[in-house]
């Protein structure tokens, strides 16, 4: 498969801070490609520098082969976390208002259904709800039919059902074979929209793959649940039985190779184990396998 860009050893320095240090990845065709990372890891600052926003210290940033230059940005869609529009016109003004900077077009009456504007078209922006805003924002990025498209944190703030609403754009997206990179705090979000992740700490990526992947490699442990301050002092206070385990809330959660054995101490001990929770692992669990922290810490 051929990678629509390739990014080898960005490096990015702001004084003594090391934001970025030797990162590598490449990202394929008609693939959606999650950047993940706490806030620091240096996720902003790589798309930022894919972006064309700010000049790497050092490495490079390959599209189709050959560099990143200006030459290349007519194919770049941006969704920015916020961008600032002209005052005081419609959605679809502000639509066509940008549309109009560049040379391929993609109708409007497309946009405007491709991304669920329609029932609030002719609404000042001003005046719209942030999904709203978002999905106006998403076409956007989308105006000039780009071939890479970049999605900063789209559904940072937004309800459910307004989160949902965007993930249907994305995959709307994906289907017409158009490649994405995508940043987000959000685990269920990657786990939806996302080919392949690369999960950034302290502006290295320590570890890459698919979910799926990631999830059978370093996160096999089964994840059990028990509220109150009575679990969290028992199980801290027997770390060669339970091994892994992190509070959370006013309780505590086990990460378990040995299902078995755990539920066997837990029921010889005093606890009451009746709100007791079993579920398998997520990504948020494989990040606090790899990093020790929550992603949203």
């Amino acid at each position: 498969m051929q990678a629509v860009l390739k990014i080898e050893k960005l490096e990015k320095r702001f004084g003594k801070l090391r934001a970025v240090r030797g990162t590598d990845f490449d990202v394929h065709a008609g693939q959606c490609f999650g950047l993940l990372g706490p806030n620091g890891a240096g996720k902003s600052t790589t798309i930022e520098m894919i972006e064309g926003i700010i000049t790497p210290d050092a490495g490079h940033i390959l599209y189709k082969g050959k560099p990143f230059d200006g030459s290349g940005r007519e194919e770049m869609g941006v969704q920015f976390q916020s961008t600032s529009l002209l005052p005081k016109l419609t959605v679809r003004e502000t639509l066509e208002s940008f549309s109009l900077m560049y040379r391929k077009r993609v109708p409007i009456e497309e946009l405007i259904d491709l991304c669920q504007l329609r029932e609030f078209q002719h609404q000042r922006h001003e005046k719209v709800s942030g999904g709203q805003k978002q999905r106006l924002l998403l076409a956007i990025a989308l105006c000039h039919d780009p071939e890479l498209i970049l999605l900063d944190e789209p559904t940072t703030g937004l309800d459910p059902q307004a989160r949902r609403h965007v993930w249907d754009i994305v995959n709307s997206v994906k289907k017409r074979g158009k490649t994405i990179i995508l940043t987000t705090h959000y685990m269920d979000e990657a786990q939806q929209l996302c080919d392949e992740i690369a999960i950034m700490d302290h502006g290295q990526i320590i570890a890459r793959g698919s979910p799926r992947d990631l999830l059978q490699e370093h996160c096999k442990q089964t994840v059990v649940y028990l509220p109150g301050k009575e679990a969290v002092d028992f199980v801290k206070g027997h770390p060669d039985v339970f091994g892994a385990a992190f509070e959370t809330g006013e309780g505590i959660e086990i990460m378990t190779t040995d299902l078995s054995r755990c539920l066997e101490a837990l029921s010889q001990s005093q606890l009451d184990i009746s709100q007791m929770n079993i579920r398998q692992s997520n990504l948020e669990d494989l990040f606090l396998t790899l990093t020790g922290k929550g992603l949203r810490g």
